[in-house]
């Protein structure tokens, strides 16, 4: 069932030279969406030195486009070792590294991929010895998780675990506003069913009025109303969708009222809930978003902005059910800067071998593309279509799960940018924010866009007083 099985054969004869201790099977693989293949796999342990030399087992899948599709990863540990969740490891051990992101064959081997597994795990030791006691609430823990179906919340996860929330693992999110636009996230984001708790800030003047009273009427399961910036406490994401309604004239003092008006929230905001990441939604995204991570001082990873998510779901969307190009859209994104400026780009891409047939491909890509991008021209961003690309992040955030979206990120050292400004890039988000920056296809067209975006931006931020 091996499409290159001779190719996938020399490759595991490399392997096992290498590392004699592994061994090799085939089992059934269950994927996320519930579906099943037997695959080839091999198990072993690698060796790391940390301060001592450590033996860690891990479990690898061969996917059966193996040598063109990378290995799936694990950890494989034993129940007196616990996982360290990490940059590179997630709570269920599955392994995410850059190597496996810029995956290409030939250039990428399964050898290749286990030195830079080592290099990591030497970096940041991904499992460590249990107690007795702890490996026996580490075997009882894992007998629950063999039990829960997909689907079932976390809060249904938490209850059979045990009673009694650990406040470590308590999902709460801040929406900074009470306009449309915070309403509609509040609402989005409450019907993910990701968060426990969902606070709403309000900071208009007066008593509650309008979308705000309606909340308070028609009160919803775990959403809190509060004008107090301590109801923001302890919340692993806050979303800030706030702009100034002032009497401005020039779009310059339009920016400057809504940087006066964040150096009174980020602060605040930064005080109460400092291992947040900061999701920003006010416009224009890339300017408040570096406005909201030089107020804050927190780390570039914890600062984001929407920017082209919603973007980027739509034009996935059309290429996979409109114009019927599954393959293509799994590598489109729409980058830059939000608005009339976006651009569509690709990630590497390797459904192509020879150069030749890439370029076919690429300008078959292209054209595809182009009508996508027909499609989308004149759909607009709604308060509530934002709101539903603003949960579709969080719920990335608070699930870790390393899903890839295009937010806005400093774009520092990519494309040749030099300046420090914020551009939509396609990242793989994860509790702790941007984890990395997934790499693009080299496109000089796309980074003159992007060189372009940078210095209008970085001009303007130059006009502001921060």
């Amino acid at each position: 069932q091996y499409k290159f099985r001779d190719l996938t054969i020399e490759e595991l004869k490399d392997v096992n030279k290498t590392y004699p201790n592994f061994t090799f099977s085939m089992n059934t693989y269950t994927f996320k969406d519930g579906s099943q293949k037997d695959l080839l796999n091999f198990s072993g342990t690698v060796p790391v030195k940390y301060g001592n030399s450590y033996n860690i087992p891990i479990r690898l899948w061969i996917l059966d486009s193996h040598p063109f599709a990378p290995p799936i990863c694990f950890l494989k540990p034993t129940v007196n070792m616990g996982i360290v969740v990490g940059k590179h490891v997630d709570a269920q051990g599955r392994i995410y590294l850059p190597y496996l992101q810029n995956w290409s064959h030939p250039k990428s081997t399964v050898i290749g991929l286990i030195k830079e597994m080592i290099a990591k795990f030497e970096e940041e030791l991904p499992l460590y010895s249990l107690s007795s006691s702890d490996a026996a609430r580490q075997s009882e823990l894992l007998s629950y998780i063999a039990k829960i179906t997909e689907g079932e919340t976390d809060m249904k996860l938490k209850s059979k675990i045990g009673s009694g929330k650990n406040e470590g693992n308590f999902n709460k999110i801040t929406v900074v506003g009470a306009g449309d636009l915070g309403i509609a996230c509040v609402l989005a984001v409450a019907a993910k069913g990701a968060a426990d708790k969902v606070v709403l800030l309000d900071l208009s003047e007066g008593a509650a009025k309008g979308g705000t009273m309606d909340l308070e009427i028609f009160a919803l399961p775990n959403v809190e109303i509060s004008k107090d910036f301590s109801a923001s406490a302890d919340s692993r994401v806050v979303v800030l969708t706030v702009n100034s309604l002032g009497n401005a004239q020039t779009y310059l003092d339009v920016l400057q009222s809504n940087v006066d008006l964040f150096r009174g929230i980020i602060p605040a905001i930064s005080h109460y809930s400092q291992n947040a990441v900061l999701l920003v939604a006010s416009h224009p995204v890339e300017v408040m978003t570096y406005v909201s991570w030089k107020l804050s001082t927190f780390p570039k990873s914890r600062v984001i902005g929407v920017g082209a998510n919603l973007d980027t779901e739509r034009l996935q969307y059309v290429l996979t059910n409109l114009l019927k190009a599954q393959e293509l859209a799994k590598d489109a994104w729409i980058i830059g800067e939000q608005g009339e400026d976006k651009v569509p780009s690709w990630t590497r891409s390797h459904l192509a071998a020879r150069q030749t047939e890439a370029m076919a491909a690429r300008n078959s890509r292209e054209k595809v593309a182009n009508r996508a991008m027909e499609v989308l021209k004149g759909k607009g961003q709604r308060s509530w279509s934002v709101g539903l690309s603003v949960a579709d992040l969080t719920d990335s955030i608070l699930k870790d799960t390393r899903k890839v979206h295009s937010v806005s990120t400093l774009a520092k050292g990519c494309c040749s940018i030099n300046s420090e400004v914020f551009l939509s890039l396609p990242c793989i988000l994860g509790t702790s924010g941007v984890i990395e920056t997934v790499e693009l296809e080299e496109d000089p067209l796309v980074q003159e866009k992007l060189q372009s975006s940078a210095g209008s931006i970085h001009d303007l931020l130059q006009q502001l007083k921060l």
